[in-house]
């Protein structure tokens, strides 16, 4: 169906409302209007990686965990999964007449705001700090999340619209202020990417301000900039509670209902929150017209009726329940899982082999918290890191906590557990430590319990706890297998120098005990790579309210990372050669010159051509390939039409003139040595 017969139909049910009828259908929690019987509906549900918040469903890998993969195709199948899930779940849930909150089809995920700093509570949630990388994992998932058929399967909002990504603490008054290249280079990309490529239903706008505007009512932001240049036509949905914050945390207007109507005259069409319960106050006083609120009425119910809410023949009616955590999408959740841990540090240990007794240790060893990050469903089965080892090896496997995660209730070092992890290290014949961060280290303002910070972090060491749990067991001088929990850089430079092998395991899924096991016993061979660059130093970062991307991310960084962007490690080795340009494609034969099977991300790099404040390197192009030992392939990619241009002051991307520098290989430039570089004038 045409977009313009779904608007048609739309506004014709809208014109049978009251204006207090249409004014209350832009809360998220829509009330009925039985006379024209339309159901209540509650907007608000979530499915960051697998349907959260409303009981059991298959918990995928974090969405840093997922974008470690690079594998969009595969992230695009577990969204097909998760649309699945939710389609399931709701067609039980409207046998009782409306569906509560959680239970919709209307779906507040991918977070694509950009990791700029490591300190960000909420980074783990995002796709990394690349804006391509984003934009291509996120669209797939969008994708995956709203289907192809007459109807959308479900609607998926990108979020938070925009330049957001910390501090936590005090975001409700928070003032980003970025220039015009910053804001178009990079905090506006992976947004413009995904509405050219795979037109999301919706946009959650941010809590903070940019440059004074509120977002949430900043006409600027969502008229100018999300709909007349990025050609956004879906509906924007205000982040929860957003919208009081502009009278009362950022003080732009005196009261709630001058709030409300800044921000629906500005385009905010769906208020998450209180703030639009004053629209009858904003109406009486002529701050906002019937006009502004049917338009976004009719925008809402437009949506409604696209995912089939209306009709009777909707081709996703008969999902049945069946589907929620069945067997294949457990399955999803273990290849990625698989796909996204990066190991970091091989000695030659791994895969293990011939090993009679195996010391598990750490407070994430038999953590359920760590496999469900936040924003998660329920799963009723599930792998710890420990239960993955133990049913996996025919080693003895023995297990010790050692320490709490980041203090004793009594902030106490207490030697009784210390004791029995030196105990089992003694006992072992190789010790896997389990170590990290959860979500209650690293979060979203409420939802985490690290004190002042409110979610971020102050630093990017392991807490002294687990250092000094780690100094313990390496003493003992037995070989570890160092398995870092976390959805963000840790400086981990002592456990690469003193560990046998060290893993970058992010927040795994329900399926993470298990895959982690088939990396550890050579199942399969480690295939992740880091979304985030790896620092060594928080003082070579600029402080965190700083939006300038300068010396952030690989792009801008200029010091010495501890592990760059896109690096990961393998079972084997892929030698790089013949690369060239022809007839507008990138060619390079690749080889996996090793003797264990394995995939590999070709990743294609182009150079800041040497000017000043234009990225050291951007990513253009990554493909995940598979090859035999000895296994020849030639990888063939198009040159995007962007790739010899480069955003100037004003934000405008202009087209540069000279020797231009493409890179093709396994990681950055910088951080292997099997990159092969193309020089050549466009």
């Amino acid at each position: 169906m045409e977009n313009t017969e779904w608007k048609r139909k739309a506004e014709a049910l809208v014109a049978q409302m009251t204006v207090q009828e249409r004014m209350e259908q832009l809360r998220y929690d829509a009330p009925a209007i039985e006379r024209l019987g339309v159901p209540a509906y509650n907007w608000w549900n979530e499915c960051l990686h697998g349907v959260a918040r409303q009981g059991r469903a298959t918990v995928f890998p974090q969405a840093i965990a997922m974008a470690a993969s690079f594998d969009a195709p595969l992230l695009g199948k577990i969204a097909e999964a998760i649309s699945e899930e939710a389609r399931a779940k709701y067609n039980q849930y409207r046998q009782f007449g409306y569906t509560d909150i959680y239970q919709g089809l209307t779906f507040w995920s991918p977070n694509i705001n950009i990791f700029r700093d490591p300190r960000w509570g909420r980074g783990h949630e995002t796709y990394g700090e690349d804006p391509f990388l984003t934009g291509k994992m996120a669209s797939a998932f969008i994708r995956g999340l709203q289907g192809s058929g007459k109807y959308r399967k479900t609607d998926a909002t990108i979020k938070h619209f925009a330049v957001h990504s910390g501090p936590e603490k005090g975001r409700h008054g928070f003032n980003a202020e970025v220039g015009k290249k910053d804001l178009y280079e990079t905090y506006l990309s992976a947004f413009a990417y995904c509405i050219k490529n795979a037109q999301p239903a919706a946009v959650m706008g941010a809590y903070n301000r940019v440059n004074g505007e509120a977002c949430c009512g900043s006409k600027k932001l969502l008229k100018d900039i999300l709909c007349d240049e990025l050609g956004f036509d879906g509906y924007v949905v205000s982040d929860c509670g957003a919208i009081c914050d502009i009278a009362d945390g950022h003080h732009i207007t005196n009261t709630e209902r001058e709030a409300a109507a800044l921000a629906l005259n500005s385009g905010c069409h769906l208020n998450c929150g209180s703030a639009y319960r004053c629209l009858k106050e904003a109406y009486a006083e002529n701050l906002v017209s019937d006009e502004v609120i049917t338009e976004a009425c009719v925008k809402l119910f437009e949506t409604r009726m696209r995912l089939g809410m209306f009709a009777d023949d909707c081709e996703y009616d008969n999902i049945t329940f069946d589907k929620v955590e069945c067997a294949e999408h457990r399955a999803l959740s273990r290849k990625m899982a698989q796909e996204s841990m990066v190991l970091l540090k091989n000695n030659g240990i791994l895969p293990l082999k011939n090993v009679k007794k195996i010391a598990v240790i750490g407070p994430n060893a038999d953590s359920k918290a760590i496999l469900l990050a936040n924003y998660n469903g329920t799963p009723s089965v599930y792998s710890t890191l420990l239960r993955g080892i133990q049913e996996s090896s025919d080693a003895e496997v023995v297990y010790a906590c050692g320490c709490h995660l980041f203090n004793d209730p009594d902030g106490g070092w207490h030697e009784q557990p210390v004791n029995e992890a030196i105990a089992a290290a003694r006992y072992a014949d190789v010790v896997v430590m389990c170590m990290g961060m959860d979500a209650t280290l690293e979060g979203e303002e409420g939802d985490a319990y690290n004190g002042d910070m409110s979610g971020d972090r102050s630093g990017l060491l392991l807490p002294a706890v687990q250092r000094k749990l780690v100094d313990k067991i390496l003493a003992e001088g037995k070989p570890v297998v160092f398995v870092n929990v976390s959805g963000s850089c840790v400086n981990l430079a002592d456990e690469v120098k003193n560990c046998a092998a060290v893993i970058q395991c992010f927040y795994p899924g329900a399926e993470g005990g298990t895959a982690l096991a088939d990396i550890l016993f050579g199942k399969a061979s480690p295939s992740g790579r880091l979304p985030v660059t790896f620092y060594e130093d928080m003082a070579d970062l600029p402080d965190f309210r700083d939006y300038s991307m300068k010396n952030r991310t690989y792009r801008y960084f200029t010091g010495k990372p501890l592990f760059p962007f896109g690096y990961g490690l393998s079972y084997t080795h892929f030698a790089y050669e013949n690369a060239r340009v022809e007839n507008g494609e990138l060619l390079c034969e690749v080889k996996n010159a090793g003797d264990f099977e394995s995939d590999e991300v070709v990743q294609c790099y182009a150079d800041g051509a040497g000017l000043e404040a234009q990225p050291l390197y951007r990513l253009w192009a990554f493909e995940r390939i598979h090859l035999a030992p000895g296994e020849k392939t030639t990888v063939r990619i198009p040159l995007p039409e962007d790739i010899f241009c480069l955003y100037n002051d004003e934000g405008k991307l202009v087209p540069f003139a000279g020797e231009y520098t493409l890179y093709v290989g396994g990681c950055l430039p910088d951080g292997d040595t099997s990159s092969v570089k193309i020089t050549f004038a466009p």
